[in-house]
């Protein structure tokens, strides 16, 4: 199965939930904490402590979506192909092209600096398009720290003497046996 462009812009966001946290928390404006709590929000007797309060709260409930979307996903997902697996070596996945734009933020992007953002985001999109090409969208540093581990894996078909090896992501830690998988843009989704 091959990731559309929309499904893997879902993805994607979602593994950016935790920088728009940092450009959120970048946003904030510390000072204001110290006025009286104000409520309801009135058009000039109330502040929403944010430089952008769109962009900072748009960002955070965009890639929050995206992620429980991508984590319900995984959790949805239900492999019919029985596989037999006789090795699987878990294999540290390349995080460089996530960590850039955290190292990024923290060079002064602010969502009312606009050319700084626009720029940004066009950055975003080129590592978009780098890793949805490449194949490898569905590997993201949040499914990580949720547990999900990449491996090199070999394994047969059931009724096949033919071994075959490839790379499977699966939740926890995967052993020899067998189980269940279903290939998404050429990565397998392991579950027993």
């Amino acid at each position: 199965m091959e990731f559309r462009l929309g499904t893997a812009a879902i993805v994607f966001l979602g593994s950016y939930f935790p920088l728009s946290l940092i450009l959120f928390a970048q946003n904030f404006q510390y000072p204001m904490l110290s006025r009286q709590f104000c409520w309801p929000l009135r058009q000039g007797a109330c502040e929403i402590p944010l430089g952008a309060p769109i962009f900072s709260i748009s960002m955070v409930a965009l890639t929050l979506l995206c992620l429980i979307v991508t984590i319900f996903s995984l959790k949805i997902i239900k492999p019919a192909q029985d596989i037999e697996v006789f090795s699987a070596k878990y294999i540290p996945t390349d995080l460089m092209n996530y960590t850039l734009p955290y190292i990024v933020s923290f060079m002064s992007i602010e969502y009312s600096d606009t050319g700084k953002f626009v720029g940004f985001v066009v950055f975003l999109l080129w590592i978009f398009w780098i890793s949805h090409r490449s194949g490898q969208i569905i590997l993201n540093p949040v499914l990580i720290a949720l547990s999900w581990r990449m491996y090199e894996v070999e394994y047969k078909f059931p009724g096949s003497d033919a071994k075959h090896s490839g790379k499977a992501l699966a939740h926890g830690h995967l052993t020899a046996g067998p189980f269940k998988q279903s290939l998404v843009q050429a990565i397998q989704i392991i579950k027993p």
